[in-house]
């Protein structure tokens, strides 16, 4: 997500908050853009948990798996 999106998705939530109503137009610019945002979140947070090991005290590694697998 660039962050001229990010901006955009702050302006639209600013206006919210102050109280101005958006247009349907803006809901529906905001609903998508959120849905972005989460998605780039999770992505991200995704690709951190797979380069995580976890290092017991004899100095073995272990690759973080999913929880249940």
């Amino acid at each position: 997500m660039t962050d001229e999106r990010i901006l955009r998705l702050n302006e639209l939530a600013k206006k919210y908050k102050s109280g101005v109503p958006l247009t349907e137009a803006e809901l529906q610019e905001r609903d998508a853009l959120r849905k972005e945002y989460v998605a780039a979140f999770r992505e991200s947070l995704r690709a951190q948990l797979d380069n995580t090991y976890i290092q017991t005290p004899d100095g073995r590694r272990t690759k973080l798996r999913p929880k249940g697998k």
